[in-house]
């Protein structure tokens, strides 16, 4: 299992065709509020915001995606 740390490690370069989710978007994915979201972030446990300009942020999909599997897995191994 990847320790957090590269958990949360995001490469430099979007996958092809990846797509940005605002923050409603990842909130419904997600069940997290904005203030969970970008505590996590800062945290470094949750990926962290694309800036798109002055004003707005958006997430890549492929990591908000590896985030919600990675739920997944933690709960699985806890259930063993």
């Amino acid at each position: 299992m990847r320790s957090k740390e590269n958990a949360m490690e995001t490469s430099a370069i979007p996958r092809k065709g990846d797509n940005i989710l605002r923050l409603p978007e990842v909130e419904k994915r997600t069940g997290l509020r904005r203030a969970s979201i970008y505590k996590r972030a800062a945290a470094g446990t949750f990926p962290k915001p694309v800036r798109l300009g002055p004003n707005s942020t958006g997430w890549l999909e492929s990591e908000i995606d590896s985030f919600i599997a990675q739920a997944v897995a933690q709960r699985d191994q806890g259930a063993q």
